[in-house]
């Protein structure tokens, strides 16, 4: 038996992916081309446009990594990183510790400002800390999507060195809430095809400044991942002639083509003020059957929402009813808010009223 008959349609309400929408299964069937065609190539100048004012930047890099989210934040980190580099890592979720863990491997010298789980960073610290100390590299999640927590980057920005290069993870909240790079003054940023742009994981958006890419350009070592060397790379997504790096997954690239279409066409701002009025929506329906979120107002994501589990009940009992009986997916906390918390994901597609209150009705069923 063919065990791909056995999957039933799932609301993807975690952490993600989101669900994917219709129009992006479509873009997944349209015909496969050579990753030379002229055709796909006109198809990619198209995406990096399209990336451009998603993520309201004027860098001439701007590309998806061939790759999940993971891969995009390890782009980031491999050619921005050299050996010893000081780098500073702000950390108040799982995904800090990930930036962590790659930055040790690359043989940096780190350090990390560590805040509480489901707490937003400390601005006060911060610049402190910069203020007495040169680092290379400043690093930061702007939507924790491990908590909930939305980091205020564009106050991090003003207070850092005009020569340190600013990554920042924009995983959860490209699509969802307000990014710009321009303004904020990031350098190297990543993202993910499968929350905010309703995409199945596989093509991830990265931008670099001209001060990213001439710290890249002028490291005297090898870029230490060949397949995420963007010196590479970029000879495959710019210029009149296009150098093979390695074969585009094709069709992955035609659905991040379409669900950005689809942002354009519905309007950025709008698909950010829908996810706001979605995550209200959801606020309340929680609080109406006595459910609270974690995360203080003004920090909170729209797109991830961390809800208290209330005393005495099973975290995975509740999450595998919802997924068996009802097919409902949402997500667990993670680290030391296992068990404590319940993760909402309200991104993409997935963003919808009905959405919510498909979820709130089930989650007041069987609690």
């Amino acid at each position: 038996m063919n065990s791909l008959k056995s999957l039933k349609e799932t609301l993807l309400l975690g952490p993600g992916p989101s669900t994917v929408s219709p129009s992006v299964y479509e873009a997944l069937s349209t015909y496969t081309v050579g990753h030379l065609d002229p055709r796909f190539i006109s198809i990619m100048d198209e995406i990096k446009e399209y990336l451009r004012l998603i993520y309201k930047t004027s860098n001439d890099f701007c590309m998806p990594v061939s790759g999940t989210g993971s891969a995009a934040m390890e782009s980031c980190f491999v050619n921005m990183v050299d050996y010893q580099d000081k780098v500073l890592i702000i950390q108040n979720g799982y995904f800090g510790l990930r930036m962590e863990n790659m930055c040790q491997r690359l043989g940096a010298d780190i350090t990390t400002l560590k805040f509480d789980w489901g707490k937003v960073i400390d601005l006060n610290l911060i610049e402190e800390t910069v203020s007495k100390n040169h680092y290379d590299v400043v690093a930061v999640v702007h939507a924790e999507t491990s908590t909930g927590v939305r980091n205020p980057i564009e106050k991090i920005s003003k207070i850092l060195k005009q020569d340190t290069i600013f990554i920042v993870d924009a995983v959860t909240s490209l699509g969802t809430i307000n990014v710009e790079v321009d303004k904020w003054n990031i350098d190297a940023i990543y993202s993910c095809s499968q929350k905010g742009l309703s995409c199945p994981p596989g093509a991830s958006p990265i931008t670099f400044s001209s001060k990213a890419i001439n710290k890249m350009n002028s490291r005297d070592s090898l870029i230490p991942n060949w397949y995420l060397d963007m010196k590479e790379i970029i000879k495959y997504w710019d210029g009149n002639q296009r150098v093979y790096h390695h074969t585009a997954p094709i069709n992955m690239m035609y659905a991040l083509y379409q669900a950005l279409y689809d942002v354009s066409k519905e309007g950025l701002d709008n698909v950010i003020k829908r996810h706001e009025k979605v995550h209200l929506h959801l606020v309340e329906g929680l609080k109406s059957i006595g459910l609270n979120l974690l995360v203080e107002k003004e920090f909170r994501l729209p797109s991830l929402n961390a809800v208290e589990i209330p005393s005495g009940v099973n975290d995975l009992e509740i999450r595998n009813t919802l997924l068996n009986n009802y097919n409902i997916e949402i997500g667990g906390g993670l680290g030391p808010l296992a068990g404590k918390i319940w993760r909402i994901g309200l991104m993409g597609h997935s963003a919808r009223l009905h959405n919510v209150d498909k979820v709130v009705n089930a989650l007041k069923e069987v609690i």
